[in-house]
């Protein structure tokens, strides 16, 4: 005989539709509570592909299922389900069929999935020669459009939270993964170089996301160097600007420096005050400075006078451990790297 809960599941696929928004909305009820969520997840095999369906219904409808299913997505068993079913995939069809009024919860959904392993690997479509990498180039592109549609609002309305931003925890949960990484730094796709631009945001989760996933990609700084150095231009003022302090910097350093940093450093700006993101830029500074290359790069561009006089403006204990890690670094080959003159790449 049925249990409650089994009569509940079932009424999700009921053909009427008060019924069917009743149950999924106690469903969803439900999924807050850890009791809630430890009874469901024993009915993971009717419950989740049922949820799913539901992706596709009216908002009233649709919306308590992707909440439902985000939450069901925290727990990594029912996480590896969701991936085991195809969920990302419907996600991601869901996610940009026309009018699509649960964009957010998809990607707060793709965030959670995207935490694991296998996760990762349908994301980016491994295995998948002719569709690999459609999703994630999918992704970055509404990751940027949809910061400059915000902008090109906000002056006549209010800014909302924009169902995008979450993108960022998604491009630093795939730059985890060698295979992430790669996809990333290839030329050819461009993808880095579009991500990084976004740090200008004055969103704190897209500037998050930024900042790890560029920390992430320059741990292929040994094998890939020269992709990431070719986006310079971008890539110095994302990472040495954090750790650039709030000192306006005079002519004698900034005309060492290309315009792109010089002319930011050379007036007052609003400098960047959560230290996760500072630790982050450091330890990316760091893995390329690892390699002679990049500390060349670094030198090129006046790096270590910029990281000096960030040291000096630094409190914060761990920011702090940061820089000294790269300044032991450059000390021991500062004489030998130093060019004598600075020119330009």
């Amino acid at each position: 005989m049925a249990t409650e809960l089994e009569e509940l599941i079932g009424f999700l696929s009921a053909p009427s539709p008060p019924v069917k928004k009743a149950a999924v909305d106690i469903v969803r009820d439900l999924t807050g509570s850890e009791d809630g969520l430890h009874s469901l997840s024993n009915y993971a095999n009717t419950v989740l592909p049922s949820l799913s369906r539901l992706l596709s219904d009216d908002k009233e409808v649709s919306e308590p299922a992707a909440e439902a299913l985000v939450n069901l997505s925290q727990n990594a068993g029912l996480a590896a389900k969701m991936v085991e079913m195809g969920l990302i995939k419907i996600a991601m069809d869901m996610l940009y069929k026309l009018g699509s009024s649960i964009t957010q919860l998809l990607v707060m959904l793709l965030v959670n999935l995207t935490q694991l392993d296998d996760g990762i690997s349908s994301l980016l479509q491994i295995g998948d020669d002719k569709m690999q990498g459609l999703y994630v180039m999918k992704l970055v592109r509404s990751f940027c459009r949809s910061s400059e549609t915000s902008a090109s609002h906000s002056l006549v309305t209010p800014l909302q939270d924009d169902p995008f931003d979450h993108v960022g925890s998604i491009l630093v949960n795939i730059s985890k993964k060698e295979e992430g990484r790669k996809m990333l730094l290839d030329p050819k796709r461009g993808l880095l170089k579009q991500i990084i631009r976004q740090f200008d945001s004055s969103s704190l989760l897209r500037k998050k996301g930024v900042s790890g996933t560029i920390r992430n990609c320059c741990f292929e700084a040994e094998n890939q160097l020269q992709n990431l150095l070719l986006i310079s231009e971008f890539l110095w003022p994302a990472l040495l600007l954090p750790a650039a302090g709030t000192k306006i910097y005079g002519e004698q350093d900034t005309s060492k420096m290309p315009l792109e940093l010089g002319s930011a450093l050379s007036i007052d700006r609003e400098p960047v005050k959560d230290p996760e993101i500072r630790v982050q830029a450091l330890e990316a500074i760091y893995l390329i400075a690892l390699q002679e290359g990049g500390r060349r790069a670094l030198w090129s561009v006046n790096g270590p006078r910029i990281l000096q006089v960030g040291y000096e403006d630094e409190e914060d204990p761990k920011v702090m451990e940061a820089y000294e890690q790269i300044g032991s670094l450059l000390v021991h080959g500062s004489e030998s790297e130093e060019p004598s003159t600075t020119t330009s790449k």
